[in-house]
């Protein structure tokens, strides 16, 4: 098999991981901050494709309904991969960079702080789209009592749940994305990514930037949806009182951030980064020797 065609073993994508957060904490902040809309934006339109999934599907077993819907939501950060831009909850894996001495804590907080604004922007670019072009109308406002719902159950965690969503959530996305530098062509890089993304959302983990287009778009409905849609759509306006901006910001949005942090950065960013880096340092891994003169490799660079 040529070079091409061969996908890394498990040391070589943790280096290029580390790599490519190292790339991201120093290059230039426009840059960033463009790659970073564009993020928001993917993702976005990932869970306009969730949504369209799940008009109707009250019909389906619970199960089937929420693979379906995690699995069209997967294209959000396909586009993501295939095009280079830059998702708050992958820019986590910076830990690694931090850990290796690559960059500063400014430099990857600031990374963070660019990122994770473009995304809301990018986010809120698509809510403004799908408002405006009426989407939320569509199947007798079947569309946007999806929205509503999810929205509303999302604003409902408290802080503790929320936070440990989004831990499981991050441990998802973060694994994707490793397991997306492994992949050599578009197709491998697509499935790689497909499975656990998948995951995540059957579950009902939360995702911060996912969460940035979902319950503003919510909000927005519950306060300009006109008296048309309440009537066509048969919903009671006042049970979604709860869509405020201080529940999302508070009730979600942080605790979810905080958890996407550890769930990506901690558990999966600097525990590979420890296997892959810091004892695979000279002097800290002696590797096994067979019998006679042949060595072999450790399991993670076997040919």
């Amino acid at each position: 098999m040529s070079e091409a065609g061969t996908i890394l073993t498990p040391s070589q994508m943790a280096r290029a991981a580390e790599d490519a957060a190292f790339g991201k904490a120093t290059s230039n902040q426009l840059k960033s901050f463009l790659l970073a809309l564009t993020a928001g934006g993917y993702i976005a339109l990932g869970f306009v494709f969730f949504t369209t999934s799940q008009v109707g599907a009250a019909a389906l077993p619970f199960g089937v309904a929420r693979v379906l819907g995690g699995m069209v939501f997967a294209t959000g950060l396909a586009l993501v991969v295939l095009t280079g831009a830059e998702l708050f909850t992958s820019s986590t894996l910076t830990l690694t960079a931090r850990a290796s001495g690559r960059i500063t804590t400014w430099q990857l907080l600031r990374n963070w702080v660019v990122v994770f604004i473009g995304n809301f922007i990018g986010a809120l670019t698509i809510v403004a789209l799908i408002y405006l072009g009426k989407v939320w109308e569509q199947a007798d406002g079947g569309w946007g009592q999806v929205v509503l719902d999810v929205s509303l159950k999302k604003v409902h965690h408290d802080f503790l749940t929320a936070f440990v969503l989004g831990i499981l959530c991050n441990l998802m996305v973060c694994l994707a994305i490793w397991a997306a530098y492994s992949g050599r062509t578009t197709v491998d890089k697509v499935v790689a990514v497909t499975m656990p993304i998948a995951l995540f959302v059957a579950s009902g983990f939360e995702h911060s930037v996912a969460n940035m287009f979902m319950v503003p778009l919510g909000i927005l409905l519950h306060s300009n949806a006109g008296q048309e849609f309440w009537t066509t759509s048969g919903l009671d306006h006042t049970a979604y009182g709860d869509l405020t901006w201080s529940n999302f910001l508070v009730d979600n949005l942080l605790p979810v951030t905080l958890g996407n942090i550890v769930g990506g950065g901690v558990m999966i960013g600097v525990l590979y980064w420890t296997i892959f880096h810091f004892l695979d340092r000279p002097g800290k891994v002696m590797p096994m020797a067979t019998v006679g003169t042949d060595l072999v490799t450790t399991e993670g660079d076997s040919k």
